[in-house]
């Protein structure tokens, strides 16, 4: 079945099999990142011996040509590990991941803490830092997030062009740039087609499964790092992930989630004024049959949505609120409360477009989005029975119209905000001895 010059290479192949290569050289930024942010590796030195132990070193003498080394001598190894260890630290201090001091001691920053907790690239981050801003909308956020190389390996097809024209020319949000050809402009067409929910061919299903599990941790990080910038939009990150989990655009309808609730059914209940998840469930059953118009199996579909939809009761209070002022933390408390009634026990987010299994989370976020438009403080916390939260931040003199928001990662409609109006006094000054020390200390520091 081959020609005769091929047979002993197919037979070495069969009976030998081919050496396994390390490609840790390649991706060496992020496993370095993980590393420094655990704090198993905090200087350089460190770094080198930590890389003595991965498969990759043991390959480097066995194979030096694939590894691009110029020789296998003791020289030669030490130079290509010191070389690929410096460039690499480089590429993550640049990024903005890792700080560098004294030209040995290695530590994670803020954005390489994030990277490494959600498992994100640093190049990832790297785009996020340079390309989010307070203007960010969902246009833009869509874009930035599909620009992410964990989706340059989605593949491209032959032909499957037309298939993806056909795809934009049916969803609401255009680019500037058109590609079909690119894996991100794909990545950007598939993620509307899901909130479109458009029916699509077994290879692009595949592929829209695989951008789905990757993009939610995607778009945590963008939360972390527009807060990180007290970027008041990052509400819209939190928006689009709901988006994500129950596969509609944020201009649908709330009833749009439930299972089986078609344009027509949902036509029908806007008519009867049931808007929201909420009101589905107050009503009565004869009503209710009349109206949804569905079988046993629907209705069962529909009733378990319904008890797995949160409902919450919040309460919050500023501790010490008469006693505000400039130079101390403000502290605010948020107690969430689930009703228990009708709650199911695991509380596994019930979304029939989203592959695997999801626990619903709550962000809580404090900002003040009238007058400076800035997030003062945010925390990502589990629901299971209750919750309690406290956050902290400062705000200069004067009065000030702050908004707390409740806003759950799985479900639309179930979001709270609250209105609260602070007065904070001028800090207080200090005496003129402790001005005096404070000026002795600064200039001793200085010296």
């Amino acid at each position: 079945m081959i020609p005769q010059v091929r047979k002993p290479f197919f037979l070495r192949f069969l009976n030998e099999g081919l050496p396994i290569e390390s490609h840790m050289h390649l991706s060496l930024a992020d496993h370095l990142l993980s590393e420094i942010a655990a704090k198993t590796i905090q200087n350089k030195q460190e770094a080198v011996d930590w890389f003595t132990w991965l498969w990759c070193y043991r390959r480097l003498t066995q194979n030096p040509n694939y590894y691009n080394m110029q020789g296998t001598s003791h020289r030669h190894m030490s130079d290509y590990l010191s070389g690929l260890i410096e460039d690499t630290l480089a590429t993550l201090e640049q990024a903005k991941c890792i700080a560098i001091e004294d030209e040995m001691d290695l530590s994670a920053l803020n954005l390489g803490l994030i990277a490494s907790f959600y498992q994100v690239s640093s190049i990832t981050l790297d785009t996020f830092s340079m390309s989010l801003t307070e203007k960010t909308k969902l246009k833009g956020l869509l874009e930035i997030v599909s620009s992410a190389v964990e989706f340059e390996d989605i593949p491209i097809r032959h032909h499957e062009d037309l298939i993806l024209r056909k795809i934009y020319d049916r969803v609401p949000v255009k680019l500037s740039s058109v590609d079909f050809q690119s894996p991100n402009f794909k990545t950007n067409v598939l993620l509307q087609a899901h909130f479109s929910r458009i029916q699509l061919t077994a290879d692009l299903a595949s592929d829209q499964l695989l951008i789905l599990e990757r993009v939610v941790k995607l778009l945590s990080a963008c939360v972390d790092v527009m807060s990180s910038e007290g970027y008041i939009n990052a509400l819209k990150a939190m928006d689009m992930t709901q988006m994500v989990i129950q596969a509609v655009w944020d201009s649908d309808s709330h009833l749009k989630q439930i299972p089986h609730f078609s344009s027509a059914v949902t036509q029908r209940c806007t008519e009867a004024e049931v808007t929201s998840v909420y009101d589905v469930t107050d009503l009565d059953d004869e009503p209710r049959d009349k109206l949804l118009q569905m079988d046993a199996r629907q209705m069962r579909d529909v009733a378990r949505f319904c008890n797995a939809y949160p409902s919450i009761e919040i309460e919050h209070e500023i501790q010490d609120a008469d006693n505000l002022n400039a130079s101390n933390a403000i502290k605010l408390s948020v107690t969430l409360a689930r009703d228990e009634e009708g709650e199911e026990e695991d509380h596994t987010v019930v979304a029939p477009f989203y592959p695997g299994k999801k626990t619903e989370n709550w962000w809580v976020v404090v900002g003040e989005a009238e007058r400076t438009k800035t997030l003062l403080s945010i925390k990502k916390v589990p629901l299971q029975q209750k919750a309690n939260v406290n956050l902290e931040f400062q705000l200069p003199k004067g009065a000030h119209k702050l908004t707390l928001s409740v806003v759950c990662d799985s479900y639309i409609g179930c979001d709270r905000e609250f209105a609260i109006d602070v007065n904070v006094a001028e800090g207080e000054d200090s005496d003129d001895d402790d001005d005096d020390d404070d000026d002795e200390d600064v200039e001793m520091g200085t010296a």
